[in-house]
C-alpha cells in the first residue's frame, strides 16, 4: 500500500535531480511524476499537463487565493511555481506515491507539510566547481544564468541537512542505486 506517500528529489540545478528521478519513475511503477504548475509561458517544446500545468498569472494568483497548492513560490521576475493539491490527490487516488523534481525550498516546503509521509532527498553535486563544469557543457544556458545558478545553489546547499537524506552525485551509476534503494526501502515500510 502506498497510500499517501510523497517522494522529493531536491537539488541545486545541474546536480542529477532530474536524471535520478527519470531512473526512479523507469524503475518503479508505482510512482507518479506530479507536474508543477507555473505563471511562466512555455519554452520551447514543452506542453501543458506535461511539463509544467501552464497558467497565467492571474489564474495562479486566484488558486492561491484559493488554497490550491501544497506549496508554491515567487521566484525571479515574478513568475511563480506550486504544487498543486489536485495533482498530488490525483496521484494518491491512483494508489501511487507522488514522486517531486522540484527546487530545494519547495521540497523542503513539502517535507514540513508532509513530515511523515515524505522522504526528502538532497541530491549534492560534489563541489561548486563540478557544478559550474555540467551547467556549462549544457551548452544552452549564458554565462549570467549560470552565475546566477552558481550563486543560487551555493545558499541551496544550506538546506541539504534538512532532508532526510543526502545522495552525493559524483557517480551516476552509483547514485542512481543509492536512490533505488531509499526509495523502495521507503515505499515498502508501512
Amino acid at each position: 500500500m502506498n497510500r499517501n506517500k510523497l517522494i522529493v528529489f531536491s537539488a541545486p540545478s545541474g546536480a542529477g535531480k532530474t536524471t535520478l528521478v527519470k531512473h526512479i519513475l523507469s524503475q518503479f511503477s508505482n510512482t507518479s511524476f506530479s507536474i508543477s504548475a507555473t505563471s511562466r509561458s512555455p519554452r520551447g517544446n514543452e506542453k501543458d499537463g506535461v511539463d509544467y500545468h501552464f497558467l497565467s498569472k492571474s489564474e495562479f494568483k486566484k488558486k492561491i487565493n484559493n488554497n490550491e497548492f501544497i506549496e508554491f513560490e515567487e521566484v525571479y521576475g515574478g513568475v511563480h511555481y506550486g504544487t498543486l493539491k489536485s495533482e498530488v490527490e490525483n496521484i494518491w487516488t491512483n494508489n501511487e506515491v507522488a514522486l517531486f523534481d522540484i527546487d530545494v525550498v519547495g521540497g523542503f516546503n513539502i517535507k514540513k507539510m508532509y513530515p511523515m509521509n515524505t522522504l526528502s532527498i538532497f541530491v549534492m553535486p560534489p563541489s561548486i566547481d563540478t557544478l559550474k563544469k555540467r551547467l556549462i557543457s549544457r551548452g544552452d544556458i549564458s554565462d549570467n544564468e549560470i552565475n546566477r545558478r552558481i550563486k543560487k545553489a551555493e545558499l541551496e546547499l544550506d538546506f541539504a541537512s534538512k532532508f532526510d537524506k543526502i545522495i552525493i552525485n559524483s557517480d551516476l551509476e552509483e547514485s542512481k542505486k543509492i536512490a533505488s534503494d531509499l526509495v523502495n526501502e521507503f515505499i515498502k515500510n508501512e
